[in-house]
């Protein structure tokens, strides 16, 4: 809604002002944060912010716009609802979650889209985009003097605050206390799921959470790695098998997927325990650690090559953490010791107490 327009922009009016410069927009969304961007060229930067700023600070949220939009993500959510890994991945964040908006979908339900009104957004919209709630990031050909400008020029007319009536929410985070499994029949569904799910740190623990993607990709991070050489290429239980980490801002995810023939579930499942098991009792080899330090180090190489990346990347560690964090990661994963490794661990990855989120195919007739 908000690129619906403002009172000085009209419907489409900034995509194509954008796009006739040759430049992209888009947003996306998450549990923790709404990123809006624009990509153009340097020498456009003046004449293209003041549009986004506009857009952000003073959407107007017309009526007849959101029933329509209303309908569009209707239809996002149908087809989510097809998708199996996408309906287990709601059954296992509202599990995991049961009181935290983490579980709930970010796209919502139809009953609950069909309860708001242009009003209540436009409410929402007046409290939340606000200085306090923002960050802007600035990438390229752009001094510092300049951004900082055109920022203090086209970015503080916010309208006033207003009260948003939202549901109360007192988020606690209550890791399973032993094995909680849940059950999903899906038709047409011609290969099992299996997913096994801990709570991890958040953001004010980035340490234990780097520790936590070391652990995944030392897990399942390539054809040597044990969850997929013993699964998938040796004894073929699975035709894949994937480890994450996902931080967020005040609980992180760790989770284990995995493609496999129904028959085979609880032997997959008795073989990742033995495997996470194992990463808590003993340091893992400290030639394997290298190679994960080093996989980790030159997957971030990779992941900040554009202005894009480098803008989405200070914006993410500012809004979740701190800005100067933001390329902290390689040094810090490289200080991680098999020691530490282990204690993570077993912090966190308790064989015995985890979520475990299985899909099979509706019984036949």
């Amino acid at each position: 809604m908000v690129f619906k327009g403002t009172d000085r922009q009209l419907p489409g009016e900034f995509d194509y002002t954008i796009e006739r410069r040759g430049g992209a927009t888009n947003a996306a969304t998450s549990h923790d944060y709404a990123h809006f961007y624009i990509t153009t060229a340097d020498r456009d930067f003046e004449s293209t912010l003041p549009h986004l700023c506009d857009l952000l600070l003073r959407a107007k949220i017309p009526d007849d716009e959101f029933c329509l939009e209303r309908e569009v993500v209707y239809e996002e959510i149908a087809q989510y609802h097809d998708n199996p890994d996408d309906r287990l991945f709601a059954v296992m964040m509202a599990a995991l979650y049961p009181h935290a908006t983490y579980g709930y979908p970010i796209l919502g339900t139809r009953d609950r889209l069909a309860r708001m009104t242009p009003e209540l957004m436009r409410q929402f919209h007046g409290q939340y985009y606000q200085p306090e709630h923002m960050t802007v990031t600035i990438v390229g050909n752009v001094s510092f003097e300049r951004a900082k400008a055109a920022i203090d020029q086209h970015c503080c007319d916010f309208v006033p605050a207003t009260a948003y009536r939202s549901e109360p929410s007192t988020p606690t985070f209550t890791s399973p206390t032993g094995v909680t499994r849940e059950i999903l029949e899906l038709p047409n569904l011609e290969l099992a799921r299996l997913n096994l799910a801990w709570h991890g740190p958040g953001a004010n623990n980035l340490h234990d959470g780097y520790g936590l993607d070391l652990i995944a990709t030392i897990l399942a991070g390539g054809r040597s790695a044990p969850l997929v050489r013993d699964l998938r290429e040796q004894r073929q239980w699975v035709q894949g098998i994937g480890c994450y980490f996902s931080l967020q801002r005040d609980s992180g995810l760790f989770s284990i997927s995995a493609w496999l023939e129904e028959a085979y579930l609880n032997n997959v499942e008795e073989a990742i325990i033995a495997q996470v098991t194992k990463l808590g009792q003993h340091p893992v080899d400290p030639s394997v650690l290298r190679r994960a330090q080093r996989q980790l180090c030159n997957d971030f190489i990779f992941s900040t090559e554009t202005p894009n990346q480098l803008a989405g990347l200070y914006g993410y560690y500012h809004t979740l953490a701190h800005a100067d964090r933001a390329f902290a990661y390689p040094a810090e994963i490289c200080t991680i010791t098999p020691e530490e490794l282990q204690a993570i661990a077993q912090r966190y990855l308790t064989p015995d107490a985890y979520l475990a989120v299985v899909g099979v195919g509706e019984p036949t007739p």
